[in-house]
């Protein structure tokens, strides 16, 4: 028999809502399997809750918590957008931010393993913690877009947090994939490069030139994907690399729902 630890017990009640002994008892019958061991405990009708543990979220919120330098977010996710606008929903939201600044990832961990089963249970909706991430810097600028469906945090090697907001705005809505343009994946440029290859070749550009184009195709796409290369959306004409002047950007850090 698979052997089961106390954090997997911890995980499958925070999914399920049922008792610790029923958690233990389904993984030990699916060795140690979560996903098979919701399915056994929805055969045997041991919660309401363990029928939602498999049900899609394509809902939920951004929420950070900010102090002195050091930022916390992460995205809580759940079936409807109605549930996310609960003002139970929204509490431990936060509730669970606060946690991951003040203690770290296992403090936020502990937190959501109390309180998402009751949570899931109240609010009728299979609900979990997504993303998570700490980011600590000289300065930090943290932006939460309106729909709070989007959340950003930039840090910089300096500057002032108003400036960091600035470009973590700038990303919300850009939605850079990289922080400069040397660290674009080369799978990435491969795959473009197949497509620039074909349309050229459509248009019938002489084979001398085509490389030359290529640079330039690839030189673009590197930039328009990168923050700091990007025209910075409240003074175009200027990158955010300009915007930023002797700031450097150290963190980066995007979640979306």
């Amino acid at each position: 028999m698979t052997t089961i630890n106390a954090k997997a017990v911890a995980s499958l009640r925070a999914r399920t809502g049922v008792s610790m002994m029923q958690c233990k008892n389904a993984l030990e019958e699916a060795n140690g399997d979560e996903d098979k061991a919701i399915e056994i405990l929805r055969k045997k009708g041991a919660s309401a809750a363990a029928k939602k543990a498999d049900r899609e979220q394509s809902e939920g919120l951004v929420f950070i918590a900010e102090e002195d330098g050091k930022a916390a977010m992460i995205r809580l996710d759940c079936e409807t957008d109605f549930v996310a606008r609960d003002e139970n929903f929204l509490q431990l939201g936060q509730d669970i931010a606060d946690a991951l600044l003040s203690g770290g990832m296992d403090n936020a961990k502990n937190v959501a393993e109390e309180k998402l089963p009751g949570m899931v249970q109240k609010l009728g909706e299979n609900i979990s913690v997504g993303e998570m991430q700490v980011v600590e810097s000289a300065v930090s600028g943290v932006y939460v877009h309106s729909n709070g469906k989007i959340g950003v945090v930039i840090g910089l090697s300096g500057g002032s947090s108003e400036l960091a907001r600035d470009v973590a705005m700038h990303a919300a809505a850009m939605n850079p994939l990289y922080v400069e343009p040397s660290e674009v994946s080369d799978e990435a440029v491969e795959k473009e490069k197949a497509i620039w290859k074909e349309q050229l070749a459509t248009e019938g550009k002489p084979a001398e030139i085509i490389a030359k184009i290529m640079e330039g195709k690839e030189k673009k796409f590197r930039e328009e994907n990168s923050l700091i290369s990007q025209e910075f959306v409240k003074e175009p004409g200027t990158t955010v690399e300009k915007y930023l002047g002797d700031a450097n950007v150290t963190s980066y850090v995007r979640f979306a729902v």
